[in-house]
């Protein structure tokens, strides 16, 4: 299709958007009266509406059943986290039993480190990649630290050649081939959050695998935003967060998954009592009995008011589909990479969109480097109801979320940006 930088051809996309519907549902923050153009997605989804359903039902349950509501509410709270299995497995492509939820990201990861991360003299080094999320890299240093090795001799780091912005996918596939024997773990964000890069996650597990490695992903960019297989393609273990393209409210629960192969295994892990064998959990055993599947690393009951906005959000996802979101999500990024382009040229300015082009390797978000514009176009931006991220030195990250952002939301924000640029230009 042969895009076009007008608002009639911006509500024409969205005349032919069958998710459009969906946009009602989610409540947008004000700016002037208007709906803010919201492009944070990325770090903090939209509430939708159903989500004050699911957690007014919970407040009613404690309020009228107290503790009798762990099993007898309506959703009752000893078994509420698996309702997320058959919606989460279709989502991240899984069996409904290698999905649980618990905790947040970075405990989780910590906790799979537990079982998966087991350092000998011999294999005890980690790949991840160059600039991952820093509470990733914390959490690397303080596992090795735990493990008594040292970041520097442990951690390897693939490293973006001098000029490129993403990482080849060629030198991590070498990277971990190079490191051989001597890697015990690979664990990479499946989505960059800094540059919106997705990374061939089944020919790196695969790759990580045929050197004896386990291989795990940080999915907190990618759940709800690109496609996943992640039983077929053997990733031993992922966890990620709810509260980005999945819209459970800040800082809300994580999701986990551990291949079925893990089950039955030997593999160490840290238990608590919501772990044990669900039919005797009540009868306070001194010996942990786990639950069959990923169930069975849960430790502690889980915080039910936190997991009913997600239930909510999950269910729409399910109900929705992955290829629809996808589709959508392809064709309004596009979009939004035409208009930029479309307003650098009228201004004549020197945006360098540092996303990969390729569509296999971006998803929902373009990163692009403000080259001889400051962080004074992004509080203009701000200051004119686009909520954006700003990230230093001048990279602004725009997630077009295919959920409740339009092609006219595209459009105005390319107005308001040469308006921006304009003005700041002006002595």
């Amino acid at each position: 299709m042969k895009f076009e930088n007008t608002l009639s051809f911006a509500q024409h996309l969205d005349a032919l958007d069958v998710l459009a519907k969906y946009r009602k549902d989610f409540i947008f923050p004000q700016h002037k009266g208007k709906n803010v153009i919201y492009f944070t997605g990325n770090s903090l989804g939209l509430q939708h509406k159903q989500s004050r359903v699911y957690v007014n039902q919970v407040m009613d349950d404690w309020a009228n059943l107290a503790v009798e509501g762990h099993f007898y509410a309506d959703k009752p709270w000893w078994d509420y986290h698996e309702r997320f299995a058959n919606p989460l497995s279709a989502i991240v492509g899984a069996n409904p039993s290698e999905i649980t939820v618990m905790n947040t990201l970075t405990v989780n990861l910590h906790l799979m480190l537990v079982s998966f991360y087991k350092p000998t003299s011999k294999r005890f080094k980690i790949l991840c990649e160059e600039k991952a999320f820093p509470s990733d890299q914390y959490m690397f240093q303080s596992q090795l630290n735990f493990h008594g090795l040292h970041p520097k001799d442990a951690l390897v780091e693939i490293k973006r050649r001098p000029g490129e912005h993403n990482l080849r996918h060629e030198d991590i596939i070498s990277a971990i081939h190079e490191i051989g024997d001597e890697l015990a773990l690979v664990l990479i964000g499946g989505v960059n959050y800094y540059t919106g890069q997705v990374f061939n996650i089944e020919a790196i597990t695969k790759a990580g695998h045929d050197v004896g490695a386990y291989v795990g992903w940080d999915l907190a960019h990618a759940v709800g935003n690109i496609a996943l297989s992640l039983h077929d393609w053997q990733v031993d273990f992922a966890c990620w967060c709810s509260y980005k393209y999945m819209n459970s409210g800040p800082g809300n629960a994580s999701g986990c998954f551990i291949h079925e192969k893990h089950h039955t295994s030997n593999l160490p892990r840290f238990a608590g009592w919501w772990g044990h064998n669900k039919e005797r959990r009540f009868k306070m055993e001194p010996n942990f009995d786990p639950v069959h599947g990923a169930d069975g690393w849960q430790i502690s009951n889980l915080a039910i008011l936190s997991l009913a906005p997600y239930l909510a959000s999950a269910e729409l996802f399910a109900a929705i589909g992955m290829d629809q979101l996808i589709q959508k999500r392809n064709s309004i990024t596009s979009y939004l990479e035409f208009i930029l382009k479309e307003i650098n040229v009228e201004v004549g300015g020197n945006f360098e969109i540092i996303t990969p082009q390729n569509q296999e390797e971006r998803a929902c978000q373009l990163s692009v480097f403000l080259h001889g514009e400051g962080k004074s176009l992004f509080q203009f931006l701000m200051d004119n109801g686009v909520i954006t991220d700003w990230r230093e030195p001048n990279v602004i990250r725009l997630a077009p979320v295919p959920l409740y952002c339009s092609f006219v939301d595209m459009f105005q924000f390319g107005q308001i940006l040469k308006q921006g640029i304009l003005s700041l230009k002006t002595p």
